[in-house]
C-alpha cells in the first residue's frame, strides 16, 4: 500500500486483526471492582451532611502522590472526548466497536476509583479536584491530526504504555500499600490496552510500511502525555520527572525503544523513499533524546546532592 492509503481501506484490511486482539485481550483481561480499592472505614461527611470540610492538614500523602494522583486522574477524565475521538477514528460497528466500548468501560473504572480514594482519604481538596474535572471536560481533547488512524494507533500505543509506567511509579510514591495496590491493578489494564494498539499497530506496518513509519516518527516526535493541555500542567510534569514519576529516561528506555524493538522499526527492508526518511528523521530524534536523557539524570543526580548537604546542615568548623 502506498503513503496514500485511506483509512477506510485500513479498517477494512485490519478488521480480522482487531477482532484476534480483541479476543486476546477478553482472554487475559480480570474483573476487579472498585471499591474493593478504597478504605471506605477512614470516610466521613463534608459540612453539607454535618461534618468537617476538607483541610490541608488532613492529607497524609507526599506532596509528589498528591501531584500525580490528581495529574493522572484528571488524564482519566478525558474518557469522553477520547472516547469520541477514537470512535471517529475507527468506527462503533464490528471488533471495533466492541473494543471502544471494552476500552471505554474499563478506563473509566479507573478514574472511579481513583477519585473514591482521594475523597475517602481526603489526600486532596475534592472541591478543587472537581473544579478541575469540570475545567478539564469542558475543553476536551484535540482529535488525532492526519494521518489520522495511523497516527492515531501509534499515539495511543505510546500513551497507554507511558500512563502504566506514570500510575506505577506513583503508587510507589504514595507510600501507603492501599494506594500502591489500586495503582497497580490500574497499570496492569494499561499494559493490556498498550498490547491491543501495540499489536494492531504492527500488523499496519505490514500493509502500509511507508505511512505508518511516517506515522510512528510524527507520533515520537510529536508526543504528548495523555492531560498535557491541562492546566499546570507544564509545572506538576516537572515536578514529577524530578521525582522519578515519568521522566525523559524512562520515556526513552521504558517506552519508545521498547515499542519500537517490538515493531522492528530499525530492521525493516520494506520501507521506499518516503518511509526510510521518516526513520532516519526518528533515529536523529531518538539520537537528541538520548543526549537530553543524560542532561537530565545528571542535573537531577546535582540537585538530589545539594538537597542532601542542605538537609545536613552546614559543616562544623573544628579549632
Amino acid at each position: 500500500m502506498s503513503l496514500a492509503v485511506t483509512d477506510r481501506d485500513l479498517l477494512r484490511e485490519l478488521e480480522p486483526v482487531a477482532e484476534r486482539c480483541l479476543a486476546d485481550h477478553l482472554r487475559k483481561a480480570r474483573a476487579w471492582h472498585p471499591h474493593d480499592y478504597v478504605p471506605w472505614g477512614e470516610g466521613r461527611n463534608f459540612a453539607a451532611l454535618g461534618g468537617n470540610d476538607w483541610e490541608p492538614r488532613q492529607s497524609a500523602l507526599p506532596e509528589v502522590a498528591r501531584v500525580a494522583l490528581v495529574t493522572n486522574l484528571l488524564a482519566e477524565d478525558d474518557l469522553p472526548s477520547c472516547h469520541r475521538a477514537i470512535t471517529e477514528m475507527v468506527g462503533g460497528d464490528g471488533p471495533w466497536g466492541t473494543w471502544v466500548g471494552c476500552w471505554t468501560a474499563e478506563e473509566n473504572r479507573h478514574a472511579i476509583v481513583i477519585r473514591d480514594y482521594l475523597v475517602v482519604t481526603r489526600a486532596v481538596d475534592p472541591v478543587a479536584l472537581e473544579r478541575a474535572r469540570m475545567t478539564r471536560l469542558t475543553s476536551g481533547v484535540a482529535a488525532p491530526e492526519v494521518p489520522r488512524l495511523l497516527r492515531g494507533l501509534a499515539c495511543v500505543t505510546l500513551q497507554e504504555l507511558a500512563t502504566r509506567i506514570s500510575h506505577r511509579n506513583t503508587g510507589i510514591a504514595c507510600g501507603e500499600p492501599i494506594a500502591d495496590r489500586m495503582l497497580s491493578r490500574i497499570a496492569t489494564d494499561e499494559n493490556l490496552h498498550m498490547i491491543f494498539y501495540r499489536n494492531i499497530s504492527r500488523a499496519a506496518l505490514e500493509l502500509a510500511p511507508d505511512a505508518m513509519m511516517r506515522a510512528i516518527t510524527e507520533a515520537v516526535t510529536g508526543f504528548r502525555l495523555p492531560g498535557s493541555a491541562g492546566p499546570g500542567f507544564r509545572r506538576h510534569a516537572l515536578l514529577l520527572a524530578a521525582h522519578g514519576i515519568y521522566d525523559p529516561p524512562q520515556h526513552l528506555e521504558t517506552v519508545l525503544r521498547p515499542v519500537l524493538r517490538n515493531w522492528h522499526v530499525f530492521e525493516r527492508t520494506d520501507l521506499t523513499g518516503t518511509g526510510e526518511r521518516a526513520r532516519d528523521e526518528l533515529a536523529a530524534y531518538l539520537t537528541a533524546l538520548e543526549k537530553t536523557s543524560v542532561r537530565f539524570r545528571e542535573r537531577r543526580e546535582r540537585a538530589r546532592a545539594r538537597e542532601t548537604a542542605f538537609a545536613d546542615g552546614p559543616a562544623v568548623v573544628q579549632r
